[in-house]
């Protein structure tokens, strides 16, 4: 019996004990529930602005201000090639040469043939005279003297077509020696010794030194409002160069729907024929707006962006309310855009998931010191 009473006190004194620690709890939670913690958010004011740029990225090629390929007027077999891919030329340097062997021998036979003209030419002369004087004795006729006069003239004809002849032969022989046009590098061999090429066929294909130009092809838009010598930033391998307009073209591309306009580079800048260059190009568009970070933006309903509005309530304390945009550009940080928002509103710039419309928040301490 003893026993069973001391039971029952043990467990009075434990329910007592429960009773207690309950009580304390709840006591606790009250005066926590009381002092409600409102949460600190980071804003700024919207600051109103009358246009915004556009940055445009297009692409071109690199060419020299020649890119030549150049190959003999004349058809023949190649007697000599003097430069190769890679080589550097001189203008005036010898390049190649065709054989000249059949040239030459029609060279001698066209001087053989003159010489034979002048002998006759003088025998005709000679002939003419002794004629002129023999008619003042009455010894020759006019017919004679007409048929004498006009074998010298065909003779003086023949020499004129026969010095024309090896005037023109001498030409071909010239003409057999490829000589570069300007100072440039060898960019390209098309064909080897003792090979026999066509008339213009390309022999090489030569790059001129110290002109490096690009092509870069633009919308028509933006190339009606580009001017000559406009300088323009440019990138070639990663490194920035200013470009110069030297030509915006007249004529769209049928493929790419883009105007070529022409720039010029620094002679001393370190680019190659076929190298990709960039133009990057700022465009200024009016339009009324605001700059915001993408961090204070937030998907809304049907597809609508909202930004999160603090209107002020109390003493630091604001209430947020969603206001629905319009994003007309962003540059990858920032957004411009334009909704149902004005000019010095205070809005969060960042931490929007994890507020809701409606909700009683304070700013921070450090925008609460401005």
């Amino acid at each position: 019996m003893k026993m069973f009473t001391a039971r029952l006190t043990t467990k009075a004194l434990l329910l007592s004990t429960l009773a207690l620690l309950f009580t304390g709890c709840q006591e606790q939670r009250v005066d926590n529930d009381s002092s409600v913690q409102l949460t600190s958010v980071t804003s700024e004011m919207l600051v109103a602005a009358n246009d915004y740029q556009v940055e445009q990225h297009f692409t071109g090629t690199i060419r020299s201000g020649n890119t030549t390929a150049i190959g003999f007027e004349l058809a023949g077999k190649i007697k000599l090639i003097a430069v190769d891919s890679g080589d550097q030329v001189k203008k005036g340097q010898v390049l190649a040469k065709l054989d000249t062997a059949l040239l030459e021998a029609q060279e001698a036979e066209l001087e053989a043939n003159l010489a034979q003209n002048n002998a006759d030419l003088q025998l005709a002369k000679s002939t003419l005279e002794r004629s002129l004087s023999l008619k003042k004795q009455g010894y020759t006729s006019e017919q004679q003297l007409d048929e004498l006069k006009g074998q010298l003239n065909s003779l003086q004809a023949a020499k004129q077509r026969l010095s024309a002849a090896v005037a023109a032969n001498r030409l071909k022989i010239t003409k057999s020696t490829l000589i570069a046009p300007f100072n440039g590098v060898v960019a390209k061999r098309n064909n080897n010794l003792g090979e026999v090429v066509a008339t213009g066929s390309p022999l090489f294909t030569l790059i001129e030194n110290n002109n490096p130009q690009a092509i870069v092809g633009v919308p028509i838009d933006i190339a009606q409002t580009l001017r000559p010598a406009q300088t323009l930033e440019l990138t070639v391998n990663k490194k920035p160069y200013q470009g110069k307009i030297a030509g915006v073209g007249a004529e769209v591309n049928p493929i790419t729907r883009t105007v070529p306009v022409r720039f010029t580079l620094p002679n001393n800048s370190l680019v190659l024929n076929g190298e990709l260059v960039y133009l990057s190009y700022q465009q200024t568009i009016q339009r009324d707006g605001f700059w915001v970070p993408l961090s204070s933006l937030t998907d809304g309903i049907r597809g609508v962006w909202n930004i999160y509005i603090l209107q002020p309530q109390s003493a630091n304390q604001y209430q947020i309310e969603r206001r629905d945009i319009d994003i007309i550009y962003t540059n990858g940080e920032q957004a411009y855009v334009t909704g149902a928002i004005v000019a010095d509103e205070r809005y969060v710039t960042q931490g929007l998931h994890k507020l809701v419309a409606g909700e009683l928040v304070t700013l921070s301490s450090d925008i609460a010191a401005r």
